[in-house]
Formats: structure tokens, sequence, C-alpha cells
């Protein structure tokens, strides 16, 4: 059966501990895109990382690999999910994966912690899917637009989309909740 692993990114600490904010995985686009994977036959996973305001990343790879991941499995990550991808991918070199789509991807630049981006970035990797493309947007933070320059420039095959006025493509910045052009992406 074919799956999809959609991966958050890192949330402020005062959204992580505050009931006005849904949690990580049920935000933005993650729960309209989950449910038309489901309604198209994809076992869509949406993991809701621990502490992901502070991102550590065995935390983060033991949240991962709950899932299986096969030739068929799609991933998607947002922000550090994309980041957390792209070096899960880089040091994964014997794992085949299905599309993936790494949705406006941080690499650390702007709020690096500890070395949770401390790798070597795969040019290799996107052999190993059906399809890598990286979703950027004209309008979103400068380390953002640094991580997509440096996975575009050092990534192999890499297809690249840019989109005009979706900032982080967070709710606020689409101005919904559903985001077709990335189920098409997947699918």
């Amino acid at each position: 059966m074919k799956n999809a692993i959609l991966l958050h990114g890192k949330p402020g600490k005062e959204e992580y501990y505050s009931d006005k904010y849904p949690s990580a995985s049920n935000s933005h686009w993650f729960p309209w895109l989950q449910k038309q994977l489901i309604i198209r036959g994809v076992a869509a996973h949406t993991p809701e990382v621990p502490n992901a305001w502070k991102p550590y990343y065995p935390t983060w790879q033991k949240e991962f690999e709950r899932f299986d991941i096969t030739p068929d499995t799609i991933l998607v990550g947002h922000s550090c999910g994309g980041g957390f991808i792209a070096r899960w991918l880089s040091e994964h070199p014997g794992v085949n994966v299905g599309k993936v789509v790494l949705v406006a991807p941080s690499l650390g630049k702007d709020w690096v912690q500890d070395d949770f981006f401390e790798f070597t970035i795969d040019p290799q990797m996107a052999a190993r899917t059906k399809g890598l493309t990286i979703f950027g947007s004209d309008n979103d933070h400068p380390g953002i637009n640094d991580a997509i320059a440096t996975l575009r420039t050092s990534v192999k095959d890499v297809q690249y989309r840019e989109f005009s006025g979706y900032g982080h493509f967070f709710h606020s910045s689409m101005n919904t909740d559903a985001f077709p052009e990335l189920l098409q992406a997947v699918l």
C-alpha cells in the first residue's frame, strides 16, 4: 500500500505550548493534504514530534522512522521538516522512496541551536526518489531562501517551483488550507 509521511516544521515555543493554536501536524495545509491523500487511497501520516520547538535530531528521527519507508512512500516536509528529510535522505543512501516535496525547507541558518543540520548533503539523493521537488516563495525569510539555494546547487536533478506571495506557506500567507499544487506534485 502506498503511504505518505507529512512532516511539520519547528513551531515557536509559545505556539507549541498554547491552546490557541493547533498542534504543528494539524496546522496550515497539513490536515487538508492528509485528507486528500487518504481519499486517493494513500495512507497519510502526520507525526507530531515532541518538543518540536527545540529540534533534537534523534527525536525527529525516531518519530519519522515509526512508519514504513518504502520505494512508494511519499515524503513531504515543511520548513524544519523539509530540512530533516534532506538530512535523513542524505544519511540513508541505501533507501529509495517515492515522490519527495520539500516546502520552504530550512537548514537552520537563521535559528541553529544544536547540530540538527550538521550533515553533508548527498548530491545524489534525488536519484533515489521518484522525483524531488522544492517549493519556495518569492517573499519567504532570507534563511529559507539561502537553504533553498544551497539545496538547489547541491542536489542533482532537483526540481524547483516558486510561488508568488505564499510567504512561508503558512495559512496566514496563503489565505487557505487547501494546497492543490502540493497534492499534484506528490501524486
